[in-house]
């Protein structure tokens, strides 16, 4: 349903560094560079950054929250890792949520400006 999504980052070259590394742990590689935008994804371009310039720290508040699915736990694990290692912090370890309806497992993490992002997997065990 959804063909791609992108987020606004503050400094690209930093953000690269974050989501090249973060991405990485989900089969995700930088796949398109242009001056202000760069594409991530497997085939194609899915996930993107974009420069805005003068862009403020995006708040909680904000409810933003891209969710990126996940083939096993232990991606969802070196995600999780990958972004705390590249800068960014930690909205929720890695673990199970059970919930009403279904049961999965997840990672939540802040980049470095703000954006909310998830990694998660349905296990069936």
């Amino acid at each position: 349903m959804i063909d791609h999504i992108s987020v606004g980052v503050s400094n690209l070259e930093r953000s690269a560094t974050f989501y090249e590394s973060t991405l990485a742990a989900l089969g995700l590689t930088r796949l398109v560079t242009r001056p202000r935008t760069i594409g991530f994804g497997k085939a194609y371009p899915e996930f993107w950054i974009n420069l805005r310039e003068g862009m403020t720290h995006v708040t909680p508040e904000s409810g933003v929250h891209i969710c990126l699915r996940a083939k096993t736990t232990a991606e969802v694990n070196a995600f999780h890792a990958a972004a705390l290692s590249a800068g960014g912090a930690s909205d929720g370890a890695p673990g199970i949520r059970p919930h009403d309806r279904v049961r999965y497992y997840a990672a939540f993490v802040i980049d470095p400006d703000g954006n909310r992002i998830e990694a998660v997997t349905f296990p069936a065990d």
